[in-house]
């Protein structure tokens, strides 16, 4: 049973600011600012693809209403809600983080500086494939 099953589960302590029949958040371990939160299914699933529209949709709402409690609390300049799947999810469990971003925080994306297709033929690549 993976850690996050076991938070789901109330076998591993976690400080839980929301929880229901599906879905549980808690603040993150490793937080970036204070107020990090993440958002998991209590079953066990990896991918996006993965979960049910009705779970997803209940995920994304209260990803929305931790934004309202976040900007409450911590007056931030800004959020981020981020997801990494595959071989990125590095706890092997679908998680989605929510947290409050300030100008100076130095959280940020890094480039790799190599040319990526943004062509119209790769945009049609994916839109036959959806």
């Amino acid at each position: 049973m993976c850690d996050f099953c076991k938070i789901a589960s109330h076998e591993i302590n976690a400080n839980i600011v929301y929880e229901d029949e599906s879905i549980m958040a808690f603040l993150d371990y490793e937080p970036i600012n204070e107020g990090h939160i993440l958002i998991i299914p209590k079953e066990h699933l990896l991918d996006i693809d993965e979960i049910s529209d009705k779970l997803l949709y209940s995920m994304l709402d209260l990803s929305k209403r931790i934004v309202s409690s976040l900007k409450k609390v911590y007056s931030p300049e800004g959020y981020t809600i981020m997801q990494n799947g595959g071989a990125f999810n590095d706890l092997g469990h679908y998680h989605l983080h929510v947290f409050p971003r300030y100008k100076d925080d130095g959280f940020g994306w890094t480039d790799s500086g190599m040319q990526h297709d943004c062509s119209m033929e790769a945009a049609l690549k994916i839109k036959e494939n959806l």
